[in-house]
């Protein structure tokens, strides 16, 4: 029974070969046929594009040094913002695109980092878009991205911000102030050396006094200007990378030949196996 079935696999094998043999264009029809097909295949494929905008949560700080939790420094928020209908119709029409052209291109992933031990980091959100079209796509992470930063930062933080800055303004000007001041005490001062003693003195006093008035303003505004960067770059959310487009996938032009060229050879073996097989059991 072994050697019977053998024998037919040799004998089926053998009428292969002859087929192939005698029909061998059937399969290299099919071969050219496939890979011609596997190419305008490729020609047809849309390229995807895909832009990554990083982002750093804020982390608001109360007065007295404890941390301040709330909704902008969940990451869940960053999801729900760009996944809400009016940020992505609003990133839409500021990358030209259509209002509805972002639904289901959008993803949100959360980044780990490793801190010093009892540290907590300001969550890191990679926000990511889909699209056809590299510009488009890239103008629409970055404007969802400013919607993030702009709607997570919390209301605290601004205020905070606004003080500093209007206080620090202030503290410059009163520098420049300063600065005139103790400019006329210095020229005055050279000029009183042909003075009595005692009102040499009281310009010497002038001095001092415009100086250390001088060095307080500088140490107070070194504070201030501490104190509006934490507020700025930790306390509030923050692009870290802007969103830049990339080509993501696309269908490459030698794989589909080669795919097309494989499948082509195959369907015209197996045709040609058919062809020779109906020839060879066709009546004389």
């Amino acid at each position: 029974m072994t050697v019977g079935l053998d024998e037919e696999r040799e004998i089926d094998l053998a009428r292969w070969r002859r087929a192939l043999v005698a029909l061998w264009w059937l399969p290299v029809a099919g071969l050219i046929v496939g890979a011609i097909l596997g190419v305008l295949f490729s020609f047809r494929g849309n390229e995807t594009w895909k832009a990554t905008s990083l982002i750093s949560l804020g982390q608001p700080v109360a007065p007295g040094g404890a941390l301040v939790n709330g909704f902008g420094t969940n990451p869940s928020a960053v999801q729900q913002i760009v996944t809400s209908a009016s940020a992505q119709e609003q990133a839409a029409v500021e990358a030209g695109l259509d209002p509805q052209a972002l639904r289901g291109r959008v993803s949100v992933s959360q980044l780990n980092s490793v801190t010093a031990q009892g540290a907590r980091p300001s969550p890191l959100i990679a926000l990511t878009v889909n699209g056809t079209r590299p510009t488009a796509t890239e103008k629409a992470v970055n404007a969802l991205a400013r919607l993030v930063v702009q709607r997570t930062t919390a209301a605290y933080v601004g205020v905070k911000i606004r003080t500093f800055q209007e206080t620090l303004n202030h503290v410059t000007d009163q520098i420049a102030s300063v600065n005139k001041r103790l400019s006329v005490v210095t020229r005055a001062e050279r000029s009183a050396k042909n003075l009595p003693p005692l009102q040499q003195l009281v310009v010497v006093g002038q001095e001092d006094n415009a100086e250390t008035r001088l060095g307080n303003l500088i140490a107070q505004q070194n504070t201030l200007q501490q104190q509006l960067a934490f507020a700025k770059e930790v306390e509030s959310a923050k692009i870290v990378t802007p969103g830049s487009a990339f080509k993501a996938s696309a269908h490459s032009r030698n794989a589909s030949l080669i795919v097309g060229a494989v499948i082509g050879l195959i369907l015209g073996a197996i045709a040609a196996l058919i062809v020779y097989g109906r020839a060879s059991w066709a009546p004389a």
